[in-house]
């Protein structure tokens, strides 16, 4: 019995020398100005995994950790700064270029470049008496023309 109370004391001497040291992989740093770079550029989940250097749990552990959401709500609230961008430019270009003026005029304030034209002929009867020739005709033939 007295070696039995030996080895739980040794056990828990081990273990406390254990407890005090840290196993595992060393946590990735994740640079956070470099993942919202990323979302801004609408990167996809995978393409910002690959340039942080991280899995896709460590991703969404740090956005939980860091933001308190998961990487897709982070990702749409991050990204509208890009379009913000990318609007801006847009807006600028169109001072210089007619193209970019034509199409946001088309996706904002709905024009077209639909012409709507009327083609009006006067009648000769032409078509008139060749109605009532295939009119005229088809009666002959035994049929009931409505009218």
């Amino acid at each position: 019995m007295a070696s039995e109370s030996k080895k739980s004391t040794t056990k828990k001497t081990a273990t406390k020398q254990s407890s005090n040291k840290k196993m595992g992989r060393p946590k990735k740093v994740i640079d956070q100005r470099q993942f919202e770079e990323c979302c801004k550029l609408q990167c996809t989940h995978e393409e910002t995994c690959d340039i942080l250097g991280v899995s896709t749990p460590t991703l969404e552990k740090w956005c939980k950790e860091t933001y308190g959401e998961t990487f897709f709500k982070v990702f749409q609230q991050k990204r509208s700064l890009g379009k913000m961008s990318l609007r801006r430019k847009q807006w600028a270009l169109a001072e210089t270029s007619a193209s970019m003026a034509i199409w946001l005029g088309k996706n904002y304030l709905d024009q077209t470049d639909h012409i709507d034209a009327k083609v009006e002929f006067e009648s000769d009867g032409f078509i008139e008496a060749l109605k009532g020739q295939a009119s005229d005709t088809f009666k002959n033939a035994g049929g009931v023309v409505e009218e």
